[in-house]
């Protein structure tokens, strides 16, 4: 890479052209709110004096641009290659800026956008994730929930009922496929980034806490209007679409790092699963590497501590509560489908776990106690976790249940009139499609061979789930024509068409050979189980995600600017726009 790097630089000199420097950070077309602060870098490919360095910004030299002078590195991560660097920047004035770097034979050039807003239109914004989700997840659970007769829904989802509606590109900059961090990091930050990374643009250092960093939508608003802030989610606080609320690594895997930016940020109310990293490594479930206990330590700020749905309610309640942590599994906390009727996965150990719909208003109550105003980030994140382990019927269920919550936080909206922006995305999707349905009966014996039970076009006719609960629930995913959704990327698996009553699926384990991972044995001999070959490399033991767009669904003050197709970082504009974030 070295070598065709160099003969790269000097073809380009040799014919003529100039040299570039490696990299210019924020990146070429950056969008960049007025008055939020980011780190500026400029990574050159070899050692350079300083003294032969020039960095303008519309003409005018980098530190009469930006206030004060940039640092200069002659050997960046300890190589024969120099770097600049100026932390927390901040630029005012809304424009189009140039940023032109000369350094010896090197030259390189990038546009910014710098952005206003006007003036603040709503007090609340509630960003509702629903993580992977994907079309076909949404129209699952549109037909579980509300039924379907002669091909019209008998009604619709809370989150598809919105004026409106956008398609979402979800790229980051370093690939077509998205991870949940760089993909909630530009909704969170209004910045691409790569893939791993949480509000940072990923440098070539080995440091993973030294990147270029980029403002929050947690500390913008805190800093800028003393707003509260919430983030709630059924996977581990720490993971990377809550992570995006508050850290800045390009290692989303950071877990105890991250815990203590969170705490560092201070949210108002955090409440999740990923309890492990919160507590010193002597106690039983902890997965950290030191003696900390951040339990105690958001004690002592001031936090009341809930490890249960009673005590979660219990303790929202309370007028007095405004801060408030709820940790309610070590890990990952387990999806309705599990909780409310197969009572699968952890549900035995870790009886008491509230629902996302307890968590959604626990918060609201907890939150709307702030007279300036909030933002609330709510993520379905187990929708992800099981559509990566072809695991559709849970997934379809969490959906539900982000519907569930969704309705709630529309209902509350409207109570208090319209001050407050609803927005409901996926921060990427997974290649799932729905084909026609699946006629099995589940019985211990068939002959039938397994692809001939899938029913496609006039065959597939409509499916036969109990009629739902209040909550949208059918009390029965083994029902005799159940929904076929396939996915496009597939690990070796045994395929048996049939819902996992006993715990999630686990399609994979691990390979003889190191790093690879084949069929799971343990479905080998489930009825008309057929081993069926994947189509992704040995090295990953799960479906993956995909590229295309996501649906983005609004309502309230300021969802007018939600409309045709977006990038993923204009939702961030979105709600920056509607607080006023750019009014100086």
């Amino acid at each position: 890479m070295k070598i065709m790097t160099t003969l790269a630089a000097l073809a380009a000199i040799f014919m003529g052209g100039s040299a570039h420097a490696q990299s210019i950070y924020p990146i070429d077309r950056a969008e960049i709110l007025a008055g939020s602060r980011f780190d500026f870098k400029v990574e050159l490919p070899s050692m350079i004096a300083a003294s032969d360095i020039k960095v303008t910004i519309n003409g005018l030299e980098q530190s009469a641009a930006f206030g004060k002078s940039a640092d200069y590195i002659a050997r960046d991560d300890d190589k024969d290659q120099s770097a600049l660097l100026l932390r927390d920047v901040v630029l005012d004035k809304a424009g189009s800026y140039t940023i032109d770097v000369t350094a010896g034979a090197f030259t390189k050039s990038v546009t910014w956008n710098v952005y206003d807003t006007g003036p603040r239109k709503a007090k609340n914004v509630i960003l509702f994730i629903g993580d992977g989700m994907s079309l076909s997840h949404r129209v699952a659970a549109r037909l579980l929930s509300k039924g379907i007769k002669e091909g019209k829904s008998n009604g619709k989802l809370a989150m598809d009922d919105m004026p409106s509606m956008a398609l979402v590109g979800t790229a980051g900059t370093d690939s077509i496929i998205t991870d949940s961090a760089n993909s909630a990091s530009a909704y969170t930050t209004g910045h691409k980034s790569a893939t791993n990374a949480l509000g940072v643009y990923a440098d070539r250092t080995r440091d993973v806490f030294d990147d270029p960093k980029v403002e929050t939508l947690t500390s913008l608003v805190k800093r800028k209007h003393n707003l509260a802030v919430g983030i709630v989610t059924n996977t581990e606080i720490e993971d990377a679409t809550p992570a995006a609320m508050v850290a800045h690594t390009r290692r989303r895997a950071a877990y105890d790092e991250i815990v203590a930016q969170m705490f560092a940020a201070k949210p108002d109310v955090i409440l999740g699963g990923g309890a492990a990293n919160f507590l010193p490594q002597a106690a039983a479930t902890s997965k950290r590497r030191d003696d900390i206990d951040y339990i105690t330590k958001f004690k002592d700020a001031g936090y009341l501590f809930v490890t249960t749905a009673g005590e979660l309610k219990a303790t929202a309640d309370r007028a007095e509560t405004t801060k408030l942590l709820g940790l309610f599994t070590p890990g990952n906390m387990d999806g309705v489908l599990d909780r409310k009727f197969l009572k699968g996965g952890g549900v035995k150990k870790y009886p008491e776990q509230p629902d996302l719909t307890d968590q959604v208003q626990a918060a609201l109550d907890v939150l709307s106690r702030n007279d300036n105003g909030f933002v609330l980030m709510v993520e379905s994140g187990m929708i992800d976790k099981y559509a990566h382990l072809l695991d559709m019927d849970r997934a379809v269920y969490d959906v539900i249940m982000l519907d569930n919550a969704v309705k709630l936080a529309k209902q509350w909206a409207a109570r208090r009139g319209d001050d407050t922006l609803i927005l409901v995305v996926s921060d990427h999707s997974h290649p799932n499609s729905l084909i026609g349905t699946i006629n099995d009966d589940m019985s211990t014996e068939t002959n039938l061979p397994l692809r001939e039970r899938i029913s496609v076009y006039d065959k597939a006719g409509f499916p036969n789930y109990p009629a739902p609960d209040a909550d949208g629930y059918p009390s029965r995913v083994d029902v005799s024509r159940r929904l076929a959704i396939m996915s496009a990327s597939l690990p070796d698996h045994y395929e048996t068409l049939r819902p996992k009553l006993d715990g999630p699926f686990e399609p994979t384990q691990k390979g003889e050979a190191p790093n690879t991972f084949t069929a799971n044995e343990k479905y080998r001999n489930a009825p008309g189980a057929m081993l069926r070959l994947g189509n992704l490399p040995a090295m990953m033991g799960a479906s993956v995600h995909s590229g295309e767009d996501v649906i983005l669904t609004a309502t309230g003050p300021g969802s007018d600017r939600v409309r045709g197709q977006m990038d993923n970082t204009d939702v961030f504009r979105v709600m920056v726009d509607a607080l006023g974030l750019g009014v100086k």
